[in-house]
């Protein structure tokens, strides 16, 4: 099922270099997927500093993902999860050879590279249900 995109974050991505803008809209796609197979709602599709971003409309339910590419690494586009949660912590344990991660903040990808989706997925589910599961995992 397509989305349609938001115009101020479709402007963002008809400013990317062309492959760079079709794999990120892969990923977006995936992210849509990923929301309607783990039920958490509508997704709202925003900018956050003027970058891509999507969160659960339920407010408690998921962590804000957000994507980027950046003019400085023209030939790498990333994933970004919010810093303070554990998520890449966890990408990485779960998936250390999969993906290339930036600190605790992202998961960066090549140009070149063909992403590994099913690993992916299982990434974006985590942090659409991250407070969710946080909140059923305390007694």
């Amino acid at each position: 099922m397509k989305h349609f995109l938001n115009t101020t974050v479709k402007a963002v991505f008809d400013g990317y270099p062309p492959e760079i803008r079709r794999k990120m809209l892969v990923l977006r796609e995936a992210i849509f997927a990923v929301a309607a197979s783990e039920g958490v709602g509508q997704l709202e599709e925003t900018l956050k500093w003027s970058e891509p971003a999507y969160m659960t409309a339920e407010i408690g339910c998921g962590s804000t993902i957000r994507m980027a590419w950046k003019k400085e690494k023209p030939n790498q586009y990333a994933m970004y999860f919010i810093c303070t949660t554990n998520l890449v912590e966890t990408f990485r344990t779960l998936f250390p050879h999969q993906f290339k991660y930036e600190g605790n903040r992202a998961i960066v990808f090549q140009e070149t590279e063909d992403v590994e989706m099913d690993s992916l997925s299982i990434c974006i589910a985590m942090a659409l249900t991250y407070h969710r599961n946080k909140r059923r995992k305390q007694p």
